[in-house]
């Protein structure tokens, strides 16, 4: 969720560029998560209001695709915006990559990419009082055209191969999933866990990101720990596979827990501590379960972020 860090990285961002020499050179180091640290708000628009808007986006199942389009209109860096303000410095950028396909337009919210379509994105259709507010605002402006060579560095793809080079030194039989993990996070977690348990010995990859709809008051927990504590469920009382979902960067949703690491006993440790699975599913309150159970994992900050991994073991 951008805060008041948020902007205030925007403002140091426009103050350094413009410290700049005119015809220097700048090479950007842009990550996935760039579209929450750093921004900068058109008059008119407040940080209550951007705060809302993410909130309103998270909460009801946008995938990041379709978030980083509306991002892209409420600002005056991303969606190539940044480019306003360069000049005729010479640029390169490295992009960590956090969204399907690495595109450089959904990476970062599109810092140094000029978008596709002009005007709001078409993404503000399902909001259309923000569409008139952007255009009253003016804040449909052109983008200057420059060309910036952009390179992807690291992404799903190297994680998910990494995780199963090092499965295959462990000497474990390996199933790598190349398919981008995506949608529901219910739907994912049964196709997870029951292929997970009706098949032979051997580590199971997968990668991506799912979506959740929230109820009015969620609970603790993000994604992940809700993919893993519903994976539990389907899981529930098998012996001989464990399940991990987890944040390539460290966190998952609000909080300082990554994901969680479950296992066949965890609804049972869960329910010894008074708590009910189903119940905490409902109310997107998996993390206090998963607390409960000693599920949860915790790696702190990892410096990267290239979307979730799910792994799973089959003994």
């Amino acid at each position: 969720m951008p805060d008041q860090r948020s902007i205030d990285a925007g403002r140091q961002l426009l103050a350094f560029i413009a410290q700049q020499p005119e015809h220097g050179q700048l090479l950007f180091l842009i990550s996935g998560g760039a579209s929450s640290l750093v921004e900068v708000l058109p008059e008119g628009v407040a940080l209550d209001d951007l705060q809302a808007l993410n909130r309103w986006m998270l909460g009801n199942g946008w995938s990041i695709d379709r978030m980083n389009q509306v991002r892209r209109s409420v600002s005056l860096i991303k969606g190539g915006g940044l480019l306003n303000y360069l000049g005729e410095r010479q640029v390169a950028g490295l992009l960590i990559s956090d969204v399907p396909g690495d595109d450089p337009t959904v990476i970062g919210s599109g810092l140094l990419v000029s978008p596709t379509e002009p005007g709001p994105s078409s993404a503000l259709a399902e909001l259309p009082d923000w569409v008139a507010r952007l255009t009253a605002l003016g804040a449909d402006r052109p983008v200057a055209r420059k060309t910036v060579e952009l390179t992807v560095v690291a992404n799903l793809r190297q994680a998910r191969e990494a995780a199963a080079e090092t499965a295959t030194q462990l000497g474990y039989k390996v199933n790598l999933s190349h398919a981008m993990i995506c949608g529901d996070v219910l739907t994912v977690a049964r196709r997870m866990a029951l292929e997970l348990s009706d098949s032979l010995p051997g580590v199971f990859i997968w990668g991506g990101e799912t979506t959740i709809t929230l109820p009015e008051q969620p609970g603790r927990g993000g994604r992940n720990q809700h993919l893993a504590l519903a994976a539990a469920r389907v899981l529930d009382g098998h012996d001989d596979v464990c399940f991990l979902a987890a944040g390539s960067d460290g966190t998952d949703g609000p909080g300082e827990d990554a994901g969680a690491l479950v296992d066949g006993a965890t609804l049972a440790r869960g329910r010894r501590q008074g708590l009910d699975a189903d119940d905490c599913l409902a109310r997107a309150d998996s993390g206090t379960f998963l607390e409960a159970s000693g599920d949860l994992v915790n790696t702190g900050p990892t410096g990267t972020n290239v979307m979730d991994l799910m792994i799973g073991i089959k003994l």
